[in-house]
């Protein structure tokens, strides 16, 4: 038997989901179905507005709609799946399906985090270099920002995939999850993993927390230019950087939770997996909008737009 068990390849896996009461997942549903179209609600209105109002056609915002692409994106990738599973009885996944979309989840959580250092570097530039801005940070510079942060994304993801399709799957295949993630599937291998865990927590948690405290410093370093010499703008400054670390801070802090460390099981891993494959996306534009005066009255003014369009077809 234990002959027969090594020697059975694993076709999909089992989801655990957050919770096997009936009444608590229809409970979830309705939760997670708000949050989740909120999210393409809010991501939508950023790309929407950045795109029609042409005096938001700045290196600035243009970063902001992309960033709010990845969101989309990001949220896209588990959260339908995870809200079909808290509906349904059967919460299997196929092998391939898995893997698809552990690739895509990593590939696009890489790309946002390198993204966000070239989001640091557009308000470096614009703090230390003012006059020179608009010449710097030029659209072949901003496309290339966007360029490389998808590429090491993808860098990323196809190595952290690779590393566990060398992997035998022949046994166990129940995930206590809600979606399919590496630290879990890696534990799941009829193999001695150990080389190849810490091979993935640096390929991730090493490479999350040393970007992490780039832009940490990144961002102090303006906050102290900001403070020292700024004068004209100086508000406007701060409340930019001021939401952008707390982005940065919403997105790394739980990925590292996660990731920068051995593959463990913790109590906390669910909740804190829900956070930033789910709240954190629908955060992101709701602090773009409300810390952002520019960003909320060119909401107003597309919504009124929108309004009297509407009228006028009325009438």
């Amino acid at each position: 038997m234990e002959q027969e068990n090594l020697t059975t390849t694993v076709t999909e896996f089992v989801l655990l989901g957050l919770t096997q009461s009936l009444e608590l997942q229809r409970f979830l549903f309705i939760i997670f179905s708000i949050v989740y179209l909120t999210t393409w609600l809010g991501n939508f209105t950023i790309i929407i507005t950045v795109i029609i109002e042409h005096h938001l056609h700045t290196p600035m915002y243009f970063l902001l709609a992309n960033l709010a692409f990845l969101d989309v994106g990001d949220s896209s990738v588990n959260a339908p799946k995870f809200l079909t599973g808290l509906l349904s009885q059967s919460k299997t996944i196929s092998f391939n399906e898995c893997f698809l979309q552990m690739f895509f989840f990593h590939f696009i959580t890489g790309t946002m985090s390198l993204y966000l250092v070239g989001m640091a570097v557009n308000r470096y530039v614009a703090i230390y270099k003012p006059l020179r801005y608009l010449t710097i940070m030029n659209p072949g510079v901003l496309v290339g920002i966007v360029v490389l942060a998808w590429l090491g994304g993808l860098a990323h993801s196809a190595v952290q995939i690779g590393l566990l399709l060398q992997l035998p799957f022949c046994g166990p295949n129940v995930l206590d999850n809600f979606y399919c993630d590496v630290p879990q599937v890696i534990k799941l291998a009829c193999t001695k993993t150990h080389l190849v865990e810490l091979q993935v927590v640096f390929n991730g948690g090493v490479l999350l927390v040393t970007i992490f405290i780039i832009l940490l410093i990144s961002y102090a370093i303006i906050l102290f230019k900001i403070r020292t010499y700024l004068t004209e703008g100086k508000h406007e400054a701060l409340s930019t950087c001021g939401t952008q670390i707390t982005v940065v801070c919403l997105i790394f802090t739980p990925c590292i939770f996660i990731y920068a460390r051995p593959f463990q099981k913790f109590t906390l891993d669910k909740v804190v997996s829900v956070i930033y494959t789910v709240i954190t996306p629908m955060l992101n534009p709701m602090i773009y909008m409300l810390r952002n005066a520019e960003m909320k009255k060119a909401i107003r003014r597309l919504m009124r737009r929108v309004l009297c369009s509407k009228r006028e077809i009325n009438t």
